[in-house]
């Protein structure tokens, strides 16, 4: 024991560590073993918490995990008249018939091109529309705003194509009896390819802006006003706060939704490219994807090979995309990855 002397003249008393004693405490744990707890003990003491997690297990075992069975058929000449596991044994046949054919290619070119259009510019308007939103002082338009923003997110696809249908059908459409009666001529708008790589990426933008819009601004809701109060004393005026405060807090957001989105670049939007298009043939070129060709091989050809080939494809173009970009995210800021 020692004491040291305050200023007060009271003493202050410290315990030094008696010698051959590290200076531990035996209720630190030095020297200790602790049993590890087995799967079993942590069932049994958390039978409640595994038991909500069940519905969601198997949710995922019979619509994620048992289906995967089904890759076999990718390799095989499927016959409805054997058995399920009776088909002819082909190896990469299907896939190379995809590859040579050049429809593998044109696939995957039109879905990573629309799933691109819909990712950047659905995030970059969701972001502008969301600082925009953030800046309405008047409550009750600001909350009007929102909600009609929100609402064509519960339109239907179905109902999405009638109402397109009608604007732009070539004999009694609104657009072309729009146009006779300002004396120009129809515009054949289901002939033309290149018109619809527009009107598909208007027409998400237009379903989903209002979805994505209420994420960030539900992030920018979540940001401390002293720091716009601290730019305001400083000088800052509204375009210098939002880049220099707005922004840069959306970042995270921004960078997780984007590994989301990749997730399932491969995967297009079937109910919008199927409802608008059907089967137009004319516009195949510019506004097939993976999906729709799977499901028409299914309905038209019944060629269940080549579509689980696709399909087998398509899952995994995504899961080495989205593992390659998680790791360079990784790489750069370990905060910003998934995994």
């Amino acid at each position: 024991m020692r004491h040291l002397k305050r200023k007060t003249g009271r003493p202050l008393v410290t315990q030094l560590p008696l010698k051959g004693t590290s200076g531990l405490s035996p209720q630190s744990g030095a020297g200790t073993r602790t049993r590890k707890k087995g799967f079993l003990h942590e069932l049994i003491h958390n039978r409640v918490l595994f038991l909500m997690l069940l519905p969601t297990l198997l949710f995922f075992l019979v619509n994620s995990y048992f289906p995967m069975v089904g890759v076999y058929y990718a390799f095989t000449q499927f016959d409805f008249n054997s058995g399920l596991f009776d088909a002819p044994f082909v190896g990469l046949k299907n896939f190379e018939f995809l590859w040579k054919s050049g429809t593998l290619v044109k696939l995957t070119l039109n879905t990573i091109g629309y799933n691109l259009a819909f990712i950047l510019l659905g995030n970059v308007l969701a972001i502008a529309c969301a600082i925009l939103l953030s800046e309405l002082r008047v409550k009750w338009f600001k909350k009007l705003t929102q909600s009609v923003m929100f609402l064509p997110y519960f339109v239907s696809f179905v109902i999405l194509s009638v109402i397109v249908y009608n604007v732009f059908n070539y004999d009694n459409g609104f657009l072309n009896t729009l146009l006779t009666q300002f004396g120009s001529n129809p515009v054949d708008v289901y002939n033309n390819p290149v018109i619809w790589i527009f009107l598909i990426i208007l027409f998400y933008l237009w379903k989903n802006l209002g979805y994505s819009m209420v994420i960030y601004l539900a992030s920018i809701t979540g940001i401390s006003e002293e720091y716009y109060e601290a730019a305001k004393i400083d000088g800052a005026h509204i375009f210098q706060r939002i880049w220099y405060i707005t922004v840069p807090m959306l970042k995270s957001t921004f960078v997780m939704l984007l590994l989301f989105s990749l997730g399932s670049i491969m995967k297009g939007q079937f109910d919008l490219f199927y409802q608008l298009i059907g089967n137009n043939g004319v516009l195949y070129n510019t506004t097939d994807i993976l999906d729709t060709y799977v499901f028409r091989s299914l309905k038209v050809t019944f060629d269940v090979g080549m579509a689980t080939a696709a399909g087998l494809y398509q899952s995994l173009f995504g899961f080495f995309l989205i593992m390659t970009v998680n790791y360079i995210i990784r790489k750069i800021n370990d905060d910003y990855a998934l995994f």
